[in-house]
C-alpha cells in the first residue's frame, strides 16, 4: 500500500472532510455521498481518512478481521474458536494482530458474486468440498468500501450495498451454501452529476451528502498545487511535516468515539431536528435520525456534552440535501432550501 496524502493537508473541502470524519465517528450515521466534479480531491480524502486512523485490532487468519475484544460481532469462526475446550472455564485468547484500517475499492464492472462472496470453485473441484469465498464486503470489514462513479453501477447492487452496510451483516444464500459474516462498512460513493443521477429511493439510503466543487478562488487553487506537488516530490517528508496536525485529528476522533454515548440531545433539539424536516418535506423519518446522529457526532468532536443549534445548523444540509422533492415552482438548489428553511426556522 503506498503513501496516503495527509488528511489535515487536504485545502478546503471542509464539509467533505467533517462528513467523513462524522462517518468514522459514528458510522451509524451511514454512508457519505460526495458528488462533484472530478480531480477535486474526493478518492484522496477517503484513504487519508483510513490512513489517520490508527491500526485497528484484528483475529490472526480471520478473512474477516474481526475485533477480538467485540464477540458479538464476530464471525462465526472466531466465536467458535474462542470458546473454551474440554475442562477450559474461561474463553480461549484469540490470536490478534494490528492491521490497517481497510479501503476497499469497488470496481464498476464488479459481480454480485464478487461484491457478497461465492462458492470457491477450485476447492470444490479439486477436493469435493464447498467452502465460501469471501468478496469484497468481507475485506473492507470494519473500514470503508469506497466507489467511484456510484451513479453508474447497477441499481440492484447499490441496493444490496445500502441494506448490508444498515444492517452490519453479510448474508449469503446460493449454491447450496448458507453464510452469515459481519460486514460493518462505511460506504463511501463518489460520482459526478453530469454523467446521471442516483434514484431517489437509493439517494435517501445515504447517511451524508456533501458537494464537492473545485476552488473558485486563486490562492486557494495555488496552495493545491503547491502540496500535491510537495507530496509527489518526496512523499515520506511531505507527511512527516503534516504529522503533528495528523496527531491532533486522529486524537480528536479517538476522543469523540469515546464520548459519543455521553452526549445528550434535548427535547428541543429534537423538536428543531423535525421541525426542520417538517418544513422542507421529507419523507419518512431517516432524515430525523440521520440529522440527530450526525449533530451528536459532530458535539463530540467539538467535546461538547449536549448537542447545540450550532451542531444542527453544521450538518443539516449535509444530511437533508438529498432527500428534498424537486419543487417545479423553485428551481432553488437544495442547499439553498436547506439554509432557508434554518433560517426560518431559528428566527422565530
Amino acid at each position: 500500500m503506498g503513501i496516503a496524502f495527509p488528511f489535515s493537508a487536504i485545502v478546503g473541502q471542509d464539509e467533505m472532510k467533517l462528513a467523513l470524519m462524522i462517518a468514522a465517528v459514528d458510522p451509524k450515521v451511514g454512508g457519505v455521498l460526495a458528488f462533484g466534479d472530478r480531480g477535486a480531491g474526493k478518492s484522496t480524502a477517503v484513504r487519508a481518512l483510513a490512513a489517520l486512523l490508527p491500526p485497528m485490532s484484528a483475529v490472526v487468519g480471520c478473512p474477516y478481521q474481526c475485533d477480538p475484544a467485540d464477540a458479538a460481532a464476530q464471525c462465526a469462526e472466531c466465536r467458535a474458536r474462542s470458546k473454551p475446550s474440554g475442562k477450559a472455564k474461561k474463553p480461549a485468547a484469540l490470536k490478534a494482530h494490528q492491521v490497517p484500517v481497510p479501503v476497499v475499492d469497488l470496481p464498476l464492472g464488479a459481480t454480485e458474486d464478487r461484491v457478497v462472496g461465492a462458492l470457491d470453485l477450485e476447492r470444490a473441484l479439486a477436493h469435493g468440498e464447498k467452502s465460501f469465498e469471501p468478496g469484497l464486503l468481507a475485506r473492507a470489514n470494519r473500514g470503508f468500501l469506497y466507489i467511484d462513479e456510484v451513479n453508474l453501477l447497477e441499481d440492484h447492487l447499490v441496493d444490496l450495498l445500502l441494506d448490508v452496510a444498515a444492517s452490519g451483516e453479510n448474508v449469503v444464500e446460493r449454491d447450496g451454501l448458507s453464510i452469515r459474516h459481519p460486514a460493518r462498512v462505511v460506504l463511501v460513493g463518489t460520482g459526478n452529476p453530469e454523467e446521471g443521477e442516483l434514484r431517489p429511493q437509493l439517494l435517501d439510503r445515504f447517511g451524508l451528502s456533501v458537494e464537492v466543487k473545485t476552488p473558485g478562488d486563486l490562492p486557494t487553487r495555488i496552495e493545491v498545487i503547491k502540496r500535491r506537488d510537495a507530496f509527489e516530490t518526496d512523499p515520506s517528508a511531505f507527511v512527516a511535516h503534516w504529522e503533528k496536525e495528523e496527531a491532533k485529528s486522529r486524537k480528536r476522533i479517538l476522543a469523540a468515539r469515546e464520548h459519543i454515548g455521553s452526549v445528550k440531545v434535548s427535547d428541543g433539539e429534537l423538536e428543531k431536528t423535525a421541525r426542520l424536516c417538517m418544513a422542507l418535506g421529507t419523507d419518512g423519518l431517516r432524515g430525523e435520525l440521520t440529522l440527530m446522529r450526525a449533530a451528536r457526532a459532530a458535539a463530540a468532536l467539538d467535546g461538547a456534552k449536549a448537542v447545540g443549534d450550532g451542531h444542527l445548523k453544521t450538518v443539516a444540509a449535509m444530511a437533508l440535501r438529498h432527500r428534498l422533492r424537486r419543487n417545479p415552482l423553485d428551481d432553488s438548489g437544495s442547499s439553498v432550501r436547506v439554509e432557508r428553511a434554518l433560517d426560518e426556522l431559528f428566527a422565530s
